[in-house]
């Protein structure tokens, strides 16, 4: 498990120059003008679109088919997918709140609270784990090349129903209480939100299992 893990992390550690000058870019771009939470999330989701880079260079040096004559399982390699898959989520809402906390501190806006500050790291890596769990499946299913549209529809999807869930809850206990839901109880909503990708990623992970267990490599 460890040795998947590392070869995904050493084979995208060729882009991560890349990608570390196009988030710098973004800092300047989105911190000044909406702060650092959608920073944060922006980054962690970045990061999470590079699960889908993995598999494009499994399929250039045919790592699928060299790997099924190891002793290693078809829910080992998937597995290590995920598990790669949070790391990067991981990673990249670090990164976020390192870049948009200097980036704040150097405007005029300043840090915003501490506790602010985790609920948006928290629902940020939320949100980004749980579209590239979406993605996983749809590559194994239909490949880097063919599921480029629906790669793109995974990681709106979610973001989409969070955003929704998140309004229907809100204003369904507000309207429950008769008044506005306290700042605890929103809070504690928002910081349950890891758990709620955690579950999404095991059903997808069991999905993705099926969809490859049927694959021909």
């Amino acid at each position: 498990m460890k040795s998947l893990l590392l070869k995904d992390l050493y084979n995208i550690s060729h882009n991560a120059r890349s990608m570390l000058v196009v988030l710098i870019f973004l800092a300047f771009a989105i911190v000044p003008t909406s702060g650092p939470i959608p920073y944060m999330v922006m980054c962690a989701a970045l990061c999470s679109m590079m699960i889908v880079t993995t598999f494009t260079f499994d399929d250039a040096c045919g790592w699928t088919s060299y790997a099924l004559v190891l002793p290693v399982s078809r829910s080992r390699l998937v597995l290590a997918k995920y598990a790669a898959l949070a790391v990067f989520c991981t990673v990249g809402i670090l990164f976020g709140l390192a870049a948009s906390s200097l980036g704040a501190y150097m405007t005029s806006d300043g840090i915003p609270a501490p506790l602010e500050m985790l609920v948006g790291m928290l629902t940020g890596w939320a949100v980004s784990f749980g579209m590239g769990s979406t993605a996983i499946p749809l590559v194994y299913r239909f490949g880097t090349e063919k599921a480029r549209i629906l790669i793109i529809a995974a990681f709106l999807i979610p973001a989409l129903a969070v955003a929704a869930a998140a309004g229907v809850v809100l204003a369904f206990l507000a309207g429950a209480s008769g008044a506005a839901m306290p700042d605890s109880v929103a809070i504690g909503l928002l910081c349950a939100s890891p758990l709620a990708a955690l579950a999404w990623g095991a059903l997808m992970y069991r999905v993705a299992c099926g969809v490859f267990a049927k694959a021909e490599c």
